[in-house]
């Protein structure tokens, strides 16, 4: 039988606004958890039998859908199992200031580019002309040097550097579905307890629901944890705009793999344990660094990796992820990894179940 071609259109659903969550719960682990049992207990696309799960957690026909809390992963991850998590921090690069007609305008710092520049975004496009100033305060502007051919700006920092601006007049980039502004709280709470180098405009918003006491449970259960680094950009809320998936511009992301996760892996797959992806970004960053055989190769490097239903994955057995927004490739994803009716199946029971959505939301676990 012939593989479907998947659409955009395929990953469209409705979503109550009411469900999208404008604020975080007030304790990290208290976040509601969608148990997914893959049908027959296999990773979608896997090449190999590494994926199948031990006899006493197999299903068969229909996923078995599950209603948890998220300190409940605590019981679902087995001993001798390796969790990943991004320990990437993000940047206040949001930068609100005024045009020289007194009108305000915004700037999303996104990454380092040469000459002490900056790729970013902004609004209105009129103010982020080459040449023209936006107005942060004290002294400080922002000045557009280069509109590039994606409708990015290069930009520069006039009147302080990089970190004292960000320090002074940064703000939290909340993701545009919060629609409210930001308060203090944000700056914590849009933050995963194991961040450490500044580095994405967005949260790896899967390890927002983990707090250093169940990292710290898990542990001592036996479960092995590493980190990588995965630069997350703000094109992971961008929907895919052209209904010919392979079509969407995906921008490249940085990542680095440390030596102890590449050693790691490769000894827990020699002894048969499972590798944990908390998020998309985990899955893109491991997915993007291992040759064919599954193994990863140390080191830094960029990934511009669309995963769609049909993708073989080669590093990655099971899946933490929070619920995404429609047309996404993180909904792609996810429907790669858990199969395309596991998933909309998923979507259907988190949605009838007033589950919350997005950032700020609840989270779904693949086994």
């Amino acid at each position: 039988m012939a593989e479907r071609r998947f659409t955009a259109s395929d990953f469209e659903y409705t979503l109550p606004p009411e469900l999208v969550a404008q604020e975080p719960l007030p304790e990290r682990t208290a976040s509601r958890l969608l148990v997914v049992r893959r049908p027959g207990g296999r990773a979608a696309g896997r090449p190999d039998g590494r994926t199948a799960r031990r006899p006493d957690d197999q299903t068969a026909g229909r996923p078995v859908l599950e209603d948890a809390v998220f300190a409940d992963l605590l019981e679902l991850i087995p001993p001798g199992d390796l969790l990943v998590i991004n320990t990437t921090r993000v940047r206040p690069a949001r930068l609100v200031g005024r045009r020289p007609s007194g009108a305000e305008a915004e700037v999303l710092l996104v990454r380092p580019a040469a000459d002490s520049s900056w790729i970013a975004l902004g609004r209105p496009g009129s103010a982020l002309q080459p040449g023209k100033r936006i107005a942060l305060g004290d002294g400080v502007w922002v000045e557009t040097l280069e509109v590039l051919d994606d409708g990015r700006r290069r930009v520069r920092i006039v009147g302080a550097t990089v970190d004292q601006t960000l320090e002074r007049f940064g703000r939290v980039p909340l993701p545009p579905y919060i629609t409210r502004e930001p308060v203090p709280d944000d700056a914590l709470r849009y933050q995963t307890v194991y961040a450490r180098r500044p580095g994405s405009a967005a949260a790896p918003t899967a390890g927002l629901h983990f707090t250093n006491a169940l990292l710290d449970a898990l542990s001592a259960r036996g479960v092995v944890i590493a980190g990588l680094e995965l630069e997350v950009g703000p094109g992971t809320f961008k929907p895919v705009e052209t209904e010919r998936i392979e079509e969407h511009p995906m921008h490249a992301e940085r990542y680095e793999i440390p030596e102890r996760l590449a050693a790691v892996a490769r000894e827990i797959s020699r002894l048969g344990g499972r590798v944990w992806a908390v998020g998309t970004t985990v899955v893109r960053a491991l997915e993007s660094a291992a040759d064919e055989s599954g193994a990863l190769r140390a080191g830094p490097g960029e990934t511009c990796l669309l995963i769609t239903p049909g993708y073989r994955f080669r590093v990655v057995d099971r899946l933490i992820t929070n619920f995404h927004l429609p047309r996404s490739t993180l909904l792609m994803l996810a429907s790669a990894f858990a199969g395309y009716e596991t998933t909309r199946e998923a979507y259907r029971h988190a949605i009838a179940r007033r589950y919350r959505f997005y950032s700020y939301g609840d989270a779904m676990v693949i086994i």
